[in-house]
Formats: C-alpha cells, sequence, structure tokens
C-alpha cells in the first residue's frame, strides 16, 4: 500500500472501505467491520451509512 488511506481490493466484502482502513492502522478487517456496524447501530446507522457511503465515493481504490 502506497501510505495513503485507500479501498482495499483484497479485505473487501461490500466497498473496500472497512478493509482499507483496517490496513491503514494495522488493524484487524473483521474487528474493524464489526466495530463499524456496532457504532453505526448505536448511532441510529443513519449516519454510519452516510459516512460509509461518501468514503466509497472519495477514497481512491488500492492499486493491485
Amino acid at each position: 500500500m502506497s501510505g495513503g488511506l485507500q479501498r482495499s481490493r483484497r479485505n473487501a466484502v461490500i466497498g473496500g472501505v472497512c478493509g482499507g482502513i483496517a490496513e491503514h492502522f494495522g488493524w484487524s478487517p473483521t474487528g474493524t467491520r464489526v466495530a463499524y456496524v456496532l457504532l453505526s447501530i448505536l448511532s441510529v446507522a443513519f449516519p454510519g451509512i452516510i459516512v460509509y457511503l461518501v468514503l466509497w465515493l472519495v477514497l481512491p481504490r488500492a492499486s493491485a
């Protein structure tokens, strides 16, 4: 990975956003997804969905 935050190609389930965050910070992709879902549910899901969609559009796709 080139150093900047990017969407993951290896750890992509939907758009690679959580996988990219996990790779960038050296975290577990599964743990990152679980934490993101829990955070989204606790914030009544709507803001979490908006943030995910914005990150999906803004973050570049990691190179192969």
